[in-house]
């Protein structure tokens, strides 16, 4: 990006048995527009006897986004949902006032070797919406919109954005884009985003104002209407953001909330196992202590 703010590298972080590469939160910027939270799972190989294992745990005031590069995870939540994420979809589970959900390698890959690879992402919710009733979308790739422009192929994962919606449903003003490129190729997209942006690299390289930047990054704009970078070849990016909420968003461990009341009850709840259920799970993830919350 030609007006580069910050640059954010990803940190190792434990979810159980499973090492992730952290990149929102970070101390320096807590969301970029409503994003509050991403997590950049593998590439991982496991083997016959390694399989993804997280047990229900709960959620409040936010959407999370599941989008797989490679591999597959069987998703179960209290609503009685019980899908199975493969690469190009995404999940969207509101949890709005409260959700419960399971991951998990499914059945018929547990005994082999696999592969995981994909993003995590949490989407915080608006004020108004913060207790709405919680929901869940499946949405399919050849839901989304993509189209080429000038040797870029683009992929419109979530929101609005270049003239085009996403049929995610998605709660305020943001975007999710995907951009991959077999040639160099330079990119002017300033006018087609808004509030605040960044840009996240997954494979390849970027070059801004002589810098070159490569994966596992994310460059936090300081103006989105002044996107400009060279691509190299072979490279995908993901630009993300949209309009910030005026209120700060606080965030303990699975939940975000604009007050710290609404967490303070969400954690009683837990403790108290007063959260619905996922249908067919006995397991679940503890309340961490006071000092392992994000925020």
């Amino acid at each position: 990006m030609s007006n580069i703010k910050l640059i954010i590298e990803e940190r190792a972080s434990n979810i159980g048995n499973f090492i992730v590469g952290r990149l929102l939160p970070f101390r320096e910027k807590r969301m970029v527009g409503p994003f509050s939270f991403i997590d950049h799972m593998g590439p991982v190989s496991l083997n016959d006897h390694e399989n993804l294992d997280v047990p229900p745990h709960p959620h409040i005031g936010l959407s999370t986004l599941t989008y797989l590069f490679k591999g597959s995870i069987m998703h179960k939540d209290s609503l009685g949902n019980e899908i199975e994420i493969k690469p190009g979809q995404v999940n969207w589970m509101t949890a709005g006032s409260g959700i419960v959900h399971s991951e998990r390698t499914p059945e018929y890959l547990r005994h082999s070797d696999k592969l995981l690879h994909g993003l995590q992402i949490w989407v915080a919710l608006p004020k108004d919406k913060e207790e709405m009733d919680p929901e869940f979308w499946h949405i399919e790739e050849h839901e989304m919109p993509v189209w080429e422009s000038e040797g870029t192929s683009f992929k419109l994962i979530a929101g609005e954005a270049f003239g085009k919606k996403s049929p995610v449903p998605v709660f305020s003003p943001l975007y999710f884009v995907e951009l991959k490129t077999t040639d160099r190729q330079t990119i002017k997209i300033g006018e087609h985003l808004y509030g605040e942006s960044a840009l996240y690299i997954l494979e390849g390289a970027i070059e801004s104002e002589g810098n070159v930047y490569g994966p596992k990054q994310i460059l936090i704009a300081k103006d989105s209407q002044l996107c400009e970078f060279e691509m190299q070849e072979n490279t995908t990016v993901y630009i993300f953001g949209g309009e910030p909420f005026p209120e700060e968003r606080f965030i303990y461990w699975n939940f975000v909330a604009s007050s710290r009341e609404i967490i303070e009850q969400a954690k009683n709840k837990w403790l108290e196992q007063a959260f619905p259920r996922v249908p067919g799970e006995t397991e679940f993830v503890p309340l961490p202590p006071q000092g392992k919350q994000i925020k």
